[in-house]
């Protein structure tokens, strides 16, 4: 499936702002009905689904919130470990009154959060839409030699600080990148926006480091580790899209799925790496509706 238009860039909703731990975190909020809650990764934000919430705003409550230290949300001086996120997040949820019967729809290291607040609540979840997921611990090995040459040396202290917060790679290389269509002059401004400054930019520096690769972090790794399990046993509803480039979510880990998990849907977007939403929002927008309809 390909998209014939020009993704809109415009971000068509009135920011709102809660405050967690002390911190303000940024969201919008539209629609009415069960909470369906909206997860970005790294580098994005709430800006990630802006042309996918309005498919869905007529059926249910439409949260997407920035994670903490991106997007609008405040930069407090934490170490942004997985841990952090996960306790903000949870607070977030929390705040808004939203974490009984709630639909996920999660990408990237939002999948990580997301997976894991599911596991942790099961009995609260409605059901999850994914892609280019976390839906295992990864090796060094299964990433193409360029992107396994980069990981590697943004995980190193000194080299990864010099790419991702002087050099702001993630920003100005990674996301164009990793997105199929490419990204408008003002989509890619209004992400930059999020990380003006090198010091701005602790949060993105830090996630490379927490994914589990080769079992390390150790910590983060147990956690993955968990959830993928219980996405094997869960009766949940699921939803997964993948497209014929992905990075998080290849051929290996559709057939998985297809294999492993009860209770699914699959949806092929055709040509898409990495940022779907840059490229097939009105696809994955409708295959959200005509799920959501049905769950």
């Amino acid at each position: 499936m390909t998209e014939t238009q020009a993704i809109p860039a415009a971000f068509p909703f009135e920011s709102k702002f809660v405050t967690v731990d002390g911190s303000k975190m940024h969201y919008v909020d539209v629609g009415e009905g069960d909470p369906i809650l909206f997860l970005h990764g790294n580098p994005t934000s709430s800006y990630l689904w802006r042309n996918i919430i309005p498919h869905l705003s007529g059926q249910g409550r439409c949260v997407a919130v920035d994670l903490i230290g991106m997007g609008k949300s405040d930069h407090p001086d934490i170490s942004y470990r997985y841990d952090d996120h996960y306790r903000y997040l949870c607070g977030f949820i929390d705040a808004l009154g939203i974490g009984s019967n709630l639909t996920l729809v999660i990408h990237d290291w939002g999948s990580g959060l997301g997976f894991r607040w599911a596991h942790d609540h099961e009995q609260d979840v409605r059901a999850i839409a994914f892609m280019e997921a976390m839906i295992r611990g990864l090796s060094l090995d299964d990433m193409p030699g360029s992107l396994r040459l980069a990981m590697r040396m943004m995980r190193m202290p000194g080299t990864g600080w010099l790419m991702i917060s002087a050099a702001n790679i993630f920003l100005k290389k990674m996301l164009p990148d990793l997105t199929y269509a490419e990204i408008s002059p003002e989509a890619l401004a209004y992400y930059r926006s999020a990380f003006p400054t090198v010091a701005s930019r602790k949060a993105i520096l830090q996630w490379p480091r927490e994914l589990p690769l080769d079992g390390s972090p150790a910590d983060n790794a147990v956690v993955v580790e968990a959830y993928r399990q219980w996405l094997t046993h869960t009766e949940v509803p699921k939803l997964l899209f993948h497209g014929n480039a992905g990075v998080a979510i290849k051929e290996a880990e559709v057939a998985w799925c297809r294999e492993n998990l009860s209770n699914l849907d699959v949806v092929d977007l055709g040509d898409a790496i990495h940022f779907v939403q840059e490229t097939h929002p009105e696809t994955i927008g409708s295959e959200l509706s005509s799920w959501f309809a049905r769950l």
